[in-house]
């Protein structure tokens, strides 16, 4: 039984030497940016207050948040480790507990913040299909631009002991396995796992951890995008903004998303996606092994892939 369950992720957080560059660059992306208390913040779509937080300092991954529903779930968090409960003097306020996970990055838990109203989101365009026509006398055209980015949909980490990683961000969060990725039969490398939230649907994984050769670290941050449309549009303007491009597109044969990876100027990766798996509490975790892991159902396999992966 687990401490809470939290409804999701809620924001990733490092330092940079310039908020300037790395405000430039998340406006490339599809973020809208504001600076307070020195902080840089990035914000989607979907009325959290932020997504992406960035504070000055030597270029560094420094954590994430979750979001549960009340002060009452911060209080029980908070017990088990000696936090402290805290008023949060981000946009959005509210309360907060800062915890360490086993590998040094700080995870912050945030309760009763105050959300904005949703942005409009361009309206879906109708698919011409040869199963279905249902786009008449209506031409397809985008105006050049970033991305939308609506809301932050998971974070994957490379851990130093995927067991002992697991148990801690189980037994206080709640989360569940969707896959597990063996090396082996009997051997996992590492976990997609994803909020409980009983019968209502959640990502096929709001966290992903691997134990990696590299060592600790963030491995990425992944944010969703209103469409398959609105990732390629996106796509073409980071290109042209000549942003450094990692991985993509393509789509996944975990969780199933359509994926674009790209580096901040520090080097963190970030991805946008759409078209994800939803999956509820009923379902039962899965098995793979690296080659579901790394490869693509169409795309590019990723760049660690060997040719027969």
């Amino acid at each position: 039984m687990s401490i809470v369950k939290v409804e999701d992720i809620a924001f990733v957080r490092f330092r940079a030497p310039d908020l300037g560059e790395m405000r430039a660059f998340l406006e490339d992306f599809g973020l809208n940016c504001v600076e307070q208390g020195g902080k840089l913040y990035g914000r989607g779509a979907d009325g959290a207050p932020y997504l992406h937080v960035t504070e000055l300092g030597a270029p560094q991954f420094v954590g994430l948040g979750f979001r549960v529903q009340s002060r009452d779930e911060l209080e029980k968090l908070g017990a088990r480790d000696g936090a402290p409960v805290e008023a949060s003097n981000a946009p959005g306020g509210g309360y907060r507990i800062g915890l360490c996970d086993p590998d040094g990055n700080v995870v912050e838990v945030v309760a009763e913040q105050v959300r904005g109203s949703a942005d409009a989101l361009s309206p879906d365009t109708p698919v011409n299909t040869v199963g279905g026509r249902r786009r008449i006398r209506e031409p397809v055209r985008f105006a050049p631009g970033p991305s939308q980015v609506y809301r932050l949909g998971h974070a994957v980490l490379n851990v130093a002991d995927f067991a002992v990683s697991e148990a801690w961000y189980k037994e206080r969060f709640g989360l569940i396995t969707s896959d597990q990725v063996e090396i082996e039969p009997g051997t996992p490398l590492g976990a997609f796992l994803r909020c409980d939230r009983g019968d209502t649907p959640t990502d096929h994984h709001t966290l992903f951890l691997a134990q990696t050769p590299s060592g600790p670290g963030l491995n990425h941050a992944a944010f969703e995008v209103s469409g398959l449309d609105d990732l390629m549009k996106g796509h073409s303007f980071l290109k042209s903004r000549n942003r450094e491009h990692a991985w993509g597109v393509g789509r996944h044969l975990l969780g199933s998303q359509i994926f674009d990876y790209w580096k901040d100027p520090w080097g963190n990766e970030v991805e946008h996606w759409t078209d994800g798996d939803l999956l509820t509490a009923a379902d039962k975790p899965g098995v793979a092994g690296l080659a579901e892991l790394l490869g693509a159902q169409w795309g590019p396999n990723h760049p660690m892939a060997s040719e027969d992966v």
